[in-house]
């Protein structure tokens, strides 16, 4: 089914916010990087070692303006397939845990949120599959 002009306008306004948010993250962190990494510990390098939360912040806000711009259908969807990908990255990095105390190597927090994301897009990607398959 092809989208309309307001699904489509939304769809471009998500991904304007979304790309906007995701450059000033990587502008951040790469001054974090370069700038926070040799300043002597205490305040001013906390936040400049923080600062790409700000990007972080700013998908926050892109995704939630989002779920506020589509329709119910779709925002139900949206948020079924986080919630089976935060079970899923739950499951995941529970088991992983256990295989931590096997001897398997520790992995940084940031891999958490990768699995996240790929998990999000996974399931989205099957439901939208089955859905199709479902109405044929």
């Amino acid at each position: 089914m092809a989208a309309n002009k307001y699904e489509k306008r939304v769809g471009n306004a998500y991904l304007r916010e979304m790309a906007g948010a995701f450059l000033v993250y990587a502008v951040l962190l790469m001054a974090s990087i370069r700038f926070g990494r040799p300043l002597d510990d205490g305040a001013l390098r906390i936040l400049v070692l923080l600062s790409p939360m700000i990007g972080f912040c700013l998908a926050l806000w892109a995704i939630a303006r989002h779920l506020g711009r589509v329709d119910e259908y779709l925002r139900s969807f949206l948020l079924e397939s986080f919630a089976l990908a935060a079970g899923l990255t739950a499951g995941l990095t529970f088991s992983y845990g256990f295989l931590e105390t096997a001897g398997y190597p520790r992995l940084s927090m940031f891999s958490v949120w990768m699995v996240l994301c790929g998990a999000t897009m996974l399931v989205c990607l099957v439901r939208s599959v089955h859905a199709k398959l479902q109405t044929r």
